[in-house]
């Protein structure tokens, strides 16, 4: 049977690839054409999108994430978190026990009696999560009904959402677009008048550097800001005609698609990694506002030019240096861009778990022309073509780090890219300097 709370490393499975032909991309200058991405299934080295909850449970603290799962749930979310059990942190797991899994014990009644315990003692909690896990979703628990029968039960008190963070056929920031999927009908309804002129920022970012965009926007005349997720779970934005949609993060299909889908104007634009793709990014929501490119230049020139003087001692150390980039959080692509074009890197191989290329095409457009892009992952063959290469640098999951500096190979871990502040024109130099240290440790180690 199921046992008590335990706040929360699984090796799972990222989304099968789908079909695509040759990647087209319009630039201003004419038609820039990337080789068609390699598509590749089969072995595969991901976190689950339970790793998500870290940094969500951090942004909503009137938000409790419950994942119905196994102990190894339970040890990968305590151990990327950092927290210690006598903390309560805001997660916690339902263990599914051999009962359970064999079909012995009712499942569902053991979730009300733990989720009313929960309650019982945490009545600040005013959303609870329930997260599916891979062990959840084979014993085919269905805990869409169980949330639906726990809001009758609990009713007025919080509300029970439901969301899949399995790493079956996800990688680990898809946790997050889920989890903001699973808000959005709860989003209040605007019409053209109450939703005209509001910008929408989504995907989760450092609270000090959501502060400073805000106050960026707010500068270029933009005066109704909103986030998603919001600080608080019970404050979500309205949404709707007039809403215009600016994606903070590039692994939010679902969401996007889902807010397109309730009246609100995808913004397309580079995402806001460096200095060159976070200036685009603004002047992108700028110019859907019918705000002057002149006002634009004012603002954000001086930023840009001191955000380039930063980013000069990284890139005498990054420049010329060939860098291979594993499949892992979809953030790959933005990375490559930023890496290539501000940096000096040369790209070797551009992998990615998952290519949405509506949502990836102006980061496509802006990507050296003949860059060997991959969408999916066969790990055996990856490795070999990274071997062959011997890139100076690679960015790549934790399980694949350590093997990989035995071979004298430097890494950086992609999941270190989602727990720093690394968005935005003030944030470019550190993001560089992430990519830098690897480089500057192993030089400083070098007895040769």
């Amino acid at each position: 049977m199921m046992r008590g709370l335990i706040p929360n490393r699984s090796r799972c499975s990222a989304p099968a690839p789908g079909g695509a032909a040759r990647v087209m991309c319009r630039v201003l200058s004419g038609i820039v054409t990337l080789a068609s991405p390699l598509k590749e299934s089969g072995q595969r080295e991901v976190f689950c999108g339970l790793t998500s909850i870290v940094w969500l449970h951090r942004r909503m603290p009137d938000a409790f994430f419950l994942v119905v799962g196994s102990r190894t749930c339970a040890h990968l979310i305590q151990s990327a978190a950092g927290v210690m059990i006598f903390a309560e942190p805001r997660f916690g797991t339902a263990i599914l026990g051999e009962r359970d899994l064999a079909g012995l014990a009712d499942a569902n009644e053991e979730l009300d009696r733990l989720v009313a315990q929960l309650l019982e003692r945490r009545p600040e909690i005013r959303t609870l999560f329930l997260v599916g896990s891979c062990p959840s979703e084979v014993i085919k628990l269905d805990l869409g009904k169980a949330a639906e029968r726990l809001n009758r039960q609990h009713g007025g008190q919080v509300r029970v959402l439901n969301y899949s963070g399995s790493g079956i056929e996800t990688t680990f920031t898809q946790g997050e677009d889920g989890a903001l999927q699973a808000l959005i009908p709860l989003m209040p309804a605007s019409d053209q008048g109450t939703a005209q002129d509001q910008l929408l920022i989504v995907g989760t970012l450092a609270d000090a550097v959501e502060e400073r965009l805000i106050a960026l926007f707010h500068k270029l005349g933009i005066e109704r800001v909103a986030s998603l997720p919001p600080r608080r779970s019970t404050e979500l934005p309205a949404v709707g005609p007039g809403t215009r949609l600016l994606l903070a993060q590039p692994f939010l299909s679902g969401t996007a698609r889902a807010l397109v889908d309730r009246g609100a104007e995808l913004i397309r634009a580079p995402y806001p990694l460096g200095v060159e793709g976070s200036r685009a990014w603004m002047a992108a929501a700028a110019a859907a506002f019918n705000i002057p490119a002149q006002q634009v230049a004012a603002v954000l020139d001086p930023l840009v030019e001191r955000g380039r003087r930063a980013l000069e001692p990284h890139r005498a150390v990054l420049a010329g240096k060939r860098l291979f980039l594993m499949p892992d959080s979809q953030l790959e692509l933005p990375l490559a861009r930023f890496l290539s074009r501000e940096c000096g890197m040369e790209l070797l191989e551009v992998g990615t778990p998952y290519l949405d290329r509506q949502l990836m095409a102006e980061e496509l457009a802006l990507l050296p022309p003949g860059t060997a892009l991959s969408e999916g992952q066969h790990l055996e063959n990856q490795l070999e073509r990274l071997r062959a290469a011997r890139p100076d640098l690679v960015l790549c999951g934790l399980g694949l780090a350590n093997p990989l500096e035995a071979e004298g190979i430097a890494t950086k871990w992609s999941i270190e890219l989602v727990f720093s502040p690394i968005h935005g024109i003030d944030q470019a130099a550190d993001l560089a300097e992430l990519f830098a240290r690897p480089l500057r440790r192993r030089t400083a180690l070098s007895f040769a």
